[in-house]
């Protein structure tokens, strides 16, 4: 009996031995399976085919005024690649770095143009008060560098003061000469090659107009026409009625 009982308490208390490391143990966890990436979408996203279809209207702009720097189209072809693998951030990072490529090339032409097209306003004279506003207005845009504004300001003007023009009735005792000197056509005797040059196809002989005629007579030539009306002017030689010089034939075909 003493033998069974204390038997029994060894395995009573093995059991509780085995049960308390049981409890001071926790299982181990199995490790998380680890989150799939996020997959890239396939194709460009609606704002990659936005900023390549901005950039391809500005490189168009550049190409058709033949003024466009050498990597832009590089760029842009570069950015479509990136756009069909879905890199679209990438897509979008170069299209607009081409597009402000195209945009600054077409913005040199116009600076370009219109410095051109104000010196030689700036050259002309007789402009009105209106006309001279609009000149100062084309000289800021420019000093902004602002090429495309610059540039439709003075062509615009330019191309008014091409088209003012006066009519001239001859009346008996003119010449091209005398008409020329009158204040209120060039105030300039020498400048007469112009009105010829203006009117040759009812002029034969420069020196032989008749009363009657109806010359149309440009208010604003440029610098370089009155340059070279004045010089003719001084070189041409004598008058001779009824005579075509050969300096004339030659001028009228400058």
């Amino acid at each position: 009996m003493k033998i069974t009982a204390a038997l029994r308490t060894v395995v009573l208390l093995t059991a509780v031995t085995a049960l308390a490391a049981g409890c001071a143990t926790a299982p181990k966890e199995q490790p998380a399976e680890p989150a799939p990436a996020a997959a890239r979408p396939a194709g460009p996203s609606p704002a990659a085919t936005q900023a390549i279809a901005e950039a391809e209207a500005a490189i168009r702009e550049a190409k058709a005024l033949n003024w466009i720097w050498r990597d832009t189209e590089k760029l842009l072809k570069k950015a479509r690649k990136a756009a069909e693998k879905g890199d679209n951030d990438k897509a979008i990072k170069l299209a607009r770095k081409a597009k402000g490529q195209a945009e600054l090339a077409v913005n040199q032409y116009y600076m370009e143009e219109a410095k051109f097209l104000i010196e030689e306003l700036k050259g002309r004279k007789g402009l009105d008060a209106d006309q001279q506003a609009r000149l100062r207005q084309a000289e800021e845009a420019y000093r902004n560098a602002e090429g495309r504004r610059a540039y439709d300001l003075a062509s615009a003007l330019l191309e008014e003061l091409r088209n003012a023009s006066i009519e001239y009735t001859v009346v008996r005792g003119d010449s091209l000469w005398r008409i020329s000197g009158r204040p209120e056509i060039y105030n300039n005797p020498y400048q007469w090659p112009l009105i010829y040059k203006a009117n040759a196809d009812q002029i034969r002989d420069a020196d032989l107009i008749y009363p009657g005629q109806v010359f149309t007579i440009d208010t604003n030539p440029s610098p370089g026409e009155v340059a070279a009306a004045v010089r003719h002017a001084k070189t041409r030689g004598a008058w001779a009625l009824g005579v075509v010089e050969e300096s004339d034939k030659a001028y009228l075909a400058r």
